[in-house]
């Protein structure tokens, strides 16, 4: 078990209003109503879904727990942070970052998720969804990173990978339906609970895990560093991705391929801290090669949004023609489970997209009983994908949430419509990167560095 695990509930702060219990995928939250609750480490798959929930915090009328100071150390907080406590909290890393970018021998890479870019500004009083890619690129350099990447370029990759990797399933009889495997909230969960079907997953790292991968070896020659000298943080919507960064596999660079992750509320507790004014900075871009993006790589922030990008590639991959429509909007929605049959040349592909675990058990038994009929199917833990990740800004009242997930998703859709460039395959430095250092999807070299393997936790 963890010594300092991802997500806690403080037990003097904790009202036992079972919130929280009630959200978990997992059931990983046990307690007696109306006392402190419990977070069972070893079910729990840390998508922090009962941090964005719980509404017990502490009060300066509460004279008798641990002063509120001693706990800002123990969650790992910076000093400077002014918000509220909440008793279900996750542990904090923003003190790492911030001791990495003073460390004059450290070469400092930053990758932020797509989701992200649609709710940070929340964080400094803009309406919810907010769209503000160049000023959180802006403050990111602002805060002193040397690198400002971004994890979209991963993303792009991803689907170059995963969109191979499906294609040769479906044509040479390989484990089908094949799953996304960039949720690791969904792959702890597979792990754990379904791990006869762990050959389902798809092969290939999470967009996180490719960056960080390329970021120790391609972009270490791109810069002219040590390898061993760059220290790798990514800032992530979701709190799970502090698990997935720590996973022993994640070393292919010869390193941790990323040092530490931290989520939008703390990025924006970082940007508070160095006393930036988020709201009216210029707007400024990210360093290329591995900022580059297309429209495809920034809708995986929403659920459905891997199974479109996929879909964009997979299909002229298959066919060597323009995909008639670019959006595609049938495979776009809220939580549950949609199912459709995509037509590409003479393969027809059956598709589901599952948003929330809850929901995924039910697949997940048609499958174990042999009645899914699918080829593909997208897994995402949280509501609507990671917009509404454990580690995006906190929504306190109720009634802002239905808003708060609409917009953020179509701001994501808006941003996706906006970019030249919409298909990952046709995203010019991921080409420029298979053809000086990877070479081809599935390739030696990649699967080197860009799959990995899962292991059976029950």
């Amino acid at each position: 078990m963890r010594t300092n695990p991802i997500i806690q509930i403080d037990q003097e702060l904790c009202t036992g209003c079972q919130r929280c219990v009630a959200i978990c995928p997992v059931d990983a939250i046990e307690g007696q109503k109306g006392h402190p609750q419990t977070v069972i480490q070893e079910r729990c798959v840390a998508c922090g879904q009962c941090i964005q929930i719980c509404s017990a915090y502490a009060s300066i009328f509460d004279e008798d727990i641990t002063p509120r100071e001693e706990k800002m150390v123990e969650r790992g907080l910076l000093p400077s942070v002014k918000e509220p406590l909440f008793a279900a909290y996750n542990r904090g890393d923003a003190l790492k970052v911030k001791a990495a970018l003073a460390n004059k021998n450290l070469f400092t890479m930053v990758q932020c998720a797509p989701a992200v870019r649609v709710a940070i500004a929340e964080e400094f009083g803009l309406p919810l969804g907010s769209l503000t890619p160049g000023q959180m690129a802006a403050a990111l350099r602002k805060i002193g990173f040397a690198r400002v990447y971004d994890t979209n370029f991963a993303a792009d990759v991803t689907i170059m990978e995963e969109g191979s990797e499906l294609i040769q399933r479906v044509t040479n009889g390989g484990t089908l339906p094949m799953f996304t495997s960039c949720c690791p909230a969904w792959v702890k969960y597979v792990e754990q609970t379904y791990p006869e079907l762990i050959a389902h997953l798809s092969s290939c790292k999470s967009p996180q895990q490719m960056a960080g991968v390329l970021f120790k070896t391609y972009g270490a020659k791109v810069d002219g560093v040590a390898a061993e000298k760059v220290f790798s943080v990514s800032v992530m919507p979701c709190t799970c991705k502090k698990f997935e960064c720590e996973r022993p596999e994640m070393d292919a660079s010869g390193y941790r391929d990323v040092d530490v992750v931290i989520t939008t509320r703390e990025l924006a507790q970082m940007i508070k801290d160095a006393g930036i004014d988020f709201v009216h900075l210029e707007e400024e871009e990210f360093d290329k090669p591995l900022g580059t993006y297309t429209g495809a790589a920034t809708i995986f922030g929403v659920t459905g949004g891997v199974m479109e990008a996929a879909l964009r590639t997979g299909y002229e991959l298959i066919t060597q023609e323009a995909i008639p429509e670019i959006s595609i909007n049938y495979v776009r929605g809220g939580e549950g489970i949609r199912k459709a049959s995509v037509k590409a040349g003479d393969l027809t592909l059956k598709v589901a997209v599952v948003s929330g675990l809850k929901n995924a058990k039910v697949i997940m038994e048609q499958i174990k009983a042999g009645k899914a009929d699918y080829h593909f199917i997208e897994v995402m833990c949280c509501p609507v994908g990671c917009v509404s990740g454990g580690g995006q800004p906190k929504v306190l009242l109720p009634f802002d949430k239905p808003e708060s997930y609409v917009s953020r998703t179509t701001n994501t859709y808006v941003h996706d419509e906006n970019l030249q460039l919409r298909k990952s395959h046709d995203n010019p430095d991921v080409q420029k990167l298979y053809d000086t250092f990877l070479g081809e999807p599935l390739g030696h070299e990649s699967h080197h560095l860009l799959h990995t393997h899962y292991v059976a936790r029950k």
